[in-house]
């Protein structure tokens, strides 16, 4: 049987979203929803950790399988996976010792979906 990691605070895929911010304005109340899980990708390590699990062949991936990609301690990289976490953008879940991570696809769609510039007027350089 499994067992459950706690689940993040901020449910981003229930935040109902809006349109492109280059076709409309970002309602205040919406950007402080979604600021934190963009600030969580502005890391760089955190991006690579993203892209990983996201890319998982299955869908998720064990922290075994990430910590030896960085040349970085794994409390460090616990502390990147847990930022990631509470930001919304994975789930995890802990089999034995070890924990696994998927990625929050519903919630990579909706800040895909607000940065998207399809369908807006070439603007003048």
């Amino acid at each position: 049987m499994s067992e459950q990691v706690v689940s993040p605070p901020l449910d981003l895929a229930a935040v109902p979203c809006c349109p492109p911010l280059a076709q409309q304005r970002v309602p205040g109340e919406t950007a402080i929803l979604l600021a934190p899980a963009f600030k969580a990708l502005g890391d760089p390590v955190r991006l690579q950790l993203m892209s990983m699990i996201a890319s998982a062949e299955g869908g998720e991936v064990c922290v075994c399988d990430l910590t030896p990609a960085f040349d970085l301690t794994g409390p460090t990289i616990s502390h990147h996976l847990r930022t990631l976490r509470e930001a919304g953008l994975v789930d995890s879940e802990r089999r034995g010792t070890w924990v696994y991570y998927r990625a929050r696809l519903p919630v990579l769609r909706q800040l895909a979906a607000l940065l998207s510039v399809e369908g807006t007027r070439p603007t003048k350089s």
